[in-house]
């Protein structure tokens, strides 16, 4: 992502993102760079400090813990807003993503710092699958809508639209191909292990675990984690040994 000149912040314990990131700058500049982040960061203290001290630019998600800025966001009007509209298709869904930009109003400037512009992101799923066993089996498709609002700190002429887009994708993949793993694959949401350093160290593992697994060539974590109890050879190269100890 550096050399995309983006980097995405995500972490649930908000008071360490702060220092997190500041000593992150001491190693990587991180002036001019975009930083992304989950709702539970949109701050005014974090934006402060991506716009103030690191001089970088933001681009943040408002959901229910900014409950005026959302409601602000919520009724504003987006008839003449800047559009882009991206479609995949596969594996039996279709999803489109229609990105509605638009310059930040002074009334939403007043709600949240250093705000440039705004975005709503319409995203609708559209799932086709198989219902049903032996002869009753039906064919159903369903569709899911869901709407979700930014605010960046990146104004029209460095950030079009499409640009935006590909920040709100980058994220997105980010939580997909990192946070899924570590919440489903890797079972930390049904985790009891709350007390103390253990947490942290756990999450440190499980980052290790996948990384590994990515690093030696392998795509699906689950899968290689399986064969590996069983592969001495695998789980060897893995770990990068020659030799089991």
């Amino acid at each position: 992502m550096l050399a995309e000149r983006e980097i995405a912040a995500k972490t649930n314990e908000i008071p360490e993102t702060g220092p997190m990131l500041l000593e992150l700058n001491e190693r990587v500049p991180l002036a001019g760079r975009v930083i992304t982040a989950d709702a539970l960061h949109t701050q005014v203290k974090f934006a402060d400090l991506v716009c103030g001290k690191l001089l970088a630019r933001y681009v943040l998600t408002v959901k229910g813990n900014q409950p005026g800025l959302l409601a602000a966001l919520e009724q504003l009007t987006w008839a003449g807003a800047r559009r882009h509209v991206t479609e995949d298709e596969g594996h039996g869904r279709r999803e489109r993503r229609a990105h509605l930009v638009m310059d930040a109003p002074g009334s939403i400037q007043a709600l949240f710092p250093h705000v440039r512009q705004v975005a709503r992101v319409i995203r609708t799923r559209t799932v086709t699958r198989w219902k049903g066993n032996g002869r009753t089996r039906t064919r159903v498709t369903e569709t899911h809508t869901e709407t979700v609002y930014l605010v960046t700190s990146l104004t029209g002429r460095e950030a079009a639209p499409d640009h935006i887009a590909a920040y709100v994708r980058g994220h997105w993949s980010i939580e997909n191909e990192v946070h899924l793993v570590r919440d489903v694959t890797l079972r930390e949401d049904s985790s009891k292990v709350r007390a103390g350093s253990r947490p942290r160290a756990l999450a440190t593992l499980r980052n290790l675990t996948a990384g590994l697994i990515r690093q030696a060539g392998h795509s699906g974590i689950a899968a290689t984690i399986r064969d590996a109890e069983y592969d001495k050879t695998l789980l060897l190269a893995l770990l990068r040994l020659t030799s089991a100890l």
